[in-house]
């Protein structure tokens, strides 16, 4: 397994650029494929706009996303970290395929971003660590799917 290489940045809607590069730099060097690394670059963007919209209240100023990159067993392990509000996206009812086929006026809202960041990745995962979450991302090196 190789060292983790790691980024921490205000957690601001300005900061996810910086995390998508840090996870599509890391996805080059691991010798991700290209259909996978965008599918992690998505995942990873809207699981931190959804920490950084509400996952930390509007006063704290000093809030921050970590996140880390290693390989392990022929795969990408890209953890996003935060110290908000408690959240498994797992656990938030997600559209199904009838609720998809109708009109996008006629849908509930919410839930989209969520499943676009499941299906976007090989393995996703939460956890709760103290006061930390972590959300794993995990795609494998090599050919597409």
């Amino acid at each position: 397994m190789a060292e983790p290489s790691r980024i921490t940045v205000p957690a601001t809607l300005e900061s996810l650029g910086r995390l998508r590069a840090f996870a599509r730099e890391a996805a080059e060097r691991a010798g991700v494929d290209a259909r996978r690394a965008y599918g992690l670059q998505l995942a990873l963007d809207e699981i931190a706009t959804n920490v950084v919209s509400y996952g930390y209240g509007p006063s704290r100023t000093d809030a921050v996303l970590g996140l880390r990159a290693e390989v392990s067993g022929g795969s990408l392990v890209v953890t996003l970290e935060d110290w908000g509000q408690p959240f498994d996206p797992r656990t938030r009812k997600l559209p199904g395929e009838e609720e998809l086929s109708r009109p996008l006026e006629e849908r509930e809202p919410g839930g989209l971003g969520i499943l676009l960041a499941i299906q976007g990745v090989d393995r996703f995962d939460y956890r709760r660590l103290g006061d930390r979450n972590e959300t794993v991302f995990e795609v494998r090196i090599g050919e597409g799917r």
